[in-house]
């Protein structure tokens, strides 16, 4: 029991660290739109695309002439 009760302890922690280890941001799109995205959303230049991940680490895609400001929260 006491084996078990230190992996269980061990297990939420390391979940702790991952999840305080992930800066959130912040899109407003051009409409107007806040979006929250969970590590900073990165361009790529060849389709123009931001990739971000969502609170369920969902991979999402911007344009980036959708984008008007990326911002740390």
């Amino acid at each position: 029991m006491e084996k078990h009760m230190r992996i269980l302890i061990a297990v939420v922690m390391s979940l702790l660290l991952v999840a305080c280890g992930t800066t959130e941001y912040v899109v407003s799109t051009k409409d107007g739109t806040l979006i929250t995205a969970y590590g900073k959303p990165v361009l790529d230049e060849e389709t123009g695309m931001y990739k971000y991940y969502d609170q369920d680490g969902k991979e999402l895609y911007l344009t980036k002439d959708e984008v008007a400001q990326i911002m740390e929260r």
